[in-house]
């Protein structure tokens, strides 16, 4: 007895969905987000992760 098994083509629906997330997001923080309010939280997270920055 013979029998085959079908595997199932991987669906490109998750990662066009992540990418589509992801290119959302830079276009938010290039277009609204103020320069700021960009600069502030990547100076905070840099004394968190402990990187000098002054």
């Amino acid at each position: 007895m013979n029998t085959t098994t079908q595997t199932a083509a991987p669906s490109l629906l998750a990662p066009a969905f992540a990418m589509a997330l992801i290119g959302l997001s830079a276009m938010f923080v290039a277009g609204v987000a103020q320069s700021a309010t960009m600069h502030d939280a990547a100076h905070d997270m840099r004394h968190a992760t402990g990187f000098p920055c002054h």
